[in-house]
């Protein structure tokens, strides 16, 4: 029999996530907010869409809780407090609701790098301490707190610190180079990322990991740790574009760290395709050629 899959949140991840899983046979159902998603879900052959908001419970009744794995990939509804609130804090509260209905053998909830405050390009690895974050960086923790221990009806937890999130449709550096816009912060902050099909691989990784690991918090990142300045010159080069000019307007206390990802290569044996800014851009940049 082939594995049954929930993604909850299906949007730019969770679609590509989506794929993946349809291409291995699965039996794949998604919870999306968006009308427009629902329909590319669909065409795409995901076997049950749903459309609502992930902090409801209108959904509760439409999807099985009964799942050998459920992802929660959701993205924030909007950029300021009220949307994290709802879309993670309250939206893990509704899934953790759901799941205690059925039984799953395995749940994933991508979290994100934002959660470790450090300054002074240190690295920082999954026991880092997140003392001092930002107030939205404290919500999605909170989120992140409600996965360990899981209810009973989960088998076992992972959560997903994944870097910055770029790839096919969402390459902002690339898209303001174009644009000639002025880039804020400061050109020499570590930028984390992490390419999408990269962070879709670290998910199935997780799910059809062997029994032995029982859930583990797990950083992905591609381990590249250039700064802003490295990688936006790099860009720009390959553009043929002109140089880009940072607002170096950081404060102080503005997150500057390389976020380590030594746990799940060594645990998992998981390697990102796109081990470079230069190649994961480089793909980028072919495609739209």
């Amino acid at each position: 029999m082939s594995s049954k899959i929930t993604i909850i949140g299906c949007g730019y991840l969770g679609s590509a996530l989506a794929e993946v899983c349809i291409g291995k046979g699965w039996e794949v159902s998604a919870l999306t907010r968006n009308s427009e998603t629902a329909t590319k879900l669909r065409s795409m052959g995901v076997n049950r869409v749903v459309e609502s908001q992930i902090e409801n419970d209108d959904w509760h009744t439409q999807l099985d809780p009964n799942q050998d794995f459920v992802v929660n990939c959701v993205g924030a509804s909007s950029s300021d407090t009220d949307g994290y609130i709802t879309s993670y804090v309250e939206g893990q509260d509704s899934v953790m609701t759901w799941l205690e209905q059925g039984n799953v053998g395995t749940f994933l909830f991508t979290s994100s790098s934002s959660v470790y405050p450090q300054t002074g390009k240190r690295f920082v690895d999954e026991t880092a301490s997140s003392a001092g974050v930002s107030e939205k960086a404290g919500l999605l923790l909170a989120a992140e707190q409600k996965c360990f221990p899981p209810v009973p009806s989960i088998g076992r937890s992972f959560i997903l610190r994944l870097a910055g999130l770029y790839g096919p449709g969402r390459h902002l550096l690339i898209d303001k180079l174009k644009a000639g816009e002025e880039l804020s912060g400061n050109s020499d902050r570590i930028l984390n990322l992490i390419h999408r099909d990269d962070a879709v691989n670290a998910i199935v990784t997780c799910l059809v990991s062997e029994d032995s690991n029982i859930g583990r918090i797990y950083n992905v990142t591609d381990g590249n740790h250039a700064t802003r300045g490295q990688i936006v010159s790099w860009i720009a080069e390959n553009l043929n574009s002109g140089e880009a000019v940072f607002k170096e307007d950081d404060d102080e206390n503005t997150p500057n760290r390389k976020v380590s990802n030594n746990r799940i290569l060594d645990e998992l044996s998981w390697s990102p395709k796109f081990s470079s800014y230069q190649s994961g851009y480089q793909s980028i940049l072919k495609n739209q050629s």
